[in-house]
């Protein structure tokens, strides 16, 4: 007899931990892609995945990029897939979790944020005040939009508030076309709070209260095991540091470094 038959089912959970992010140690595609395959790949017995989501957002491209392929490698190899929010599935965060057939979550988890922020500083008046003269040449009318070193212009902030509607409007059509009938009143829904996961139960933003390994048992029965899979971590001295400082560094840099950015 094949010593598989006495092996504890083993269910694969895909975890997504972090920022998202086109960066180093931070949730992207490029992170994420071969953990997705691995986890699909794992999934012939159940046919199902289970996204473990520790996430407050942060880029809507890479939230769409990450969701979308989920979708995609789902729907072309029968699986089904369930997310559950830990601590935290917000923004971003929640814009991967609807990439799932069922959300669950923690009645204190905070999911939902659905909406778009974005923002800066201005130093007009400062270097003004020290005597320090701006000069920035530029092709194009409009290349200097934001700029944090002049007052701001009532089209600028116009130009800013179609964009975030935009993109707004972008979220709350992949939040219909996953949650569908399931959700409660959009005014409430789609205002861009955050919540608490009895709340998002309520408003249909989850489906109900499970961890990850309650869903393993579920999926499995009760010897199953869960087999955690994401990307590889850091090797030599980057491994002693602890990823919260480093995506601090790169949030630093990033700041310094990139125009205005918008965010989920």
């Amino acid at each position: 007899m094949s010593l598989l038959f006495w092996r504890a089912p083993r269910i694969p959970v895909l975890s997504l931990r972090g920022i998202i992010a086109a960066r180093p140690y931070a949730i992207s595609l490029a992170a994420y892609r071969e953990p997705i395959e691995r986890a699909v790949a794992q999934a012939k017995a159940h046919k199902r995945i289970i996204l473990s989501i520790e996430s407050p957002g942060g880029s809507p491209v890479q939230s769409d990029l990450v969701a979308s392929f989920i979708r995609e490698r789902a729907q072309e190899n029968d699986v089904k897939v369930l997310a559950v929010i830990g601590d935290v599935g917000a923004s971003g965060g929640y814009w991967i979790a609807c990439a799932a057939d069922e959300i669950y979550a923690n009645r204190m988890s905070i999911v939902g944020s659905i909406g778009v922020i974005g923002g800066g500083f201005g130093f007009a008046e400062f270097i003004a005040r020290h005597g320090i003269e701006r000069r920035v040449y530029t092709a194009g009318e409009h290349k200097s939009r934001l700029d944090p070193f002049r007052p701001e212009q009532a089209d600028d902030i116009l130009f800013t508030k179609e964009l975030l509607t935009d993109m707004h409007a972008e979220f709350k059509d992949w939040v219909r076309s996953r949650r569908g009938s399931r959700l409660g009143p959009e005014p409430e829904v789609f205002d861009g709070s955050y919540m608490l996961g009895s709340k998002g139960k309520t408003l249909g933003l989850i489906d109900g209260f499970a961890s990850v390994d309650s869903l393993v048992r579920d999926i499995g029965g009760k010897r199953a095991k869960p087999v955690m899979i994401g990307p590889k971590r850091p090797r030599g001295l980057m491994r002693f540091m602890g990823q919260s400082a480093l995506e601090a560094a790169f949030d630093v840099a990033e700041d310094r470094l990139a125009p205005p950015r918008l965010r989920l």
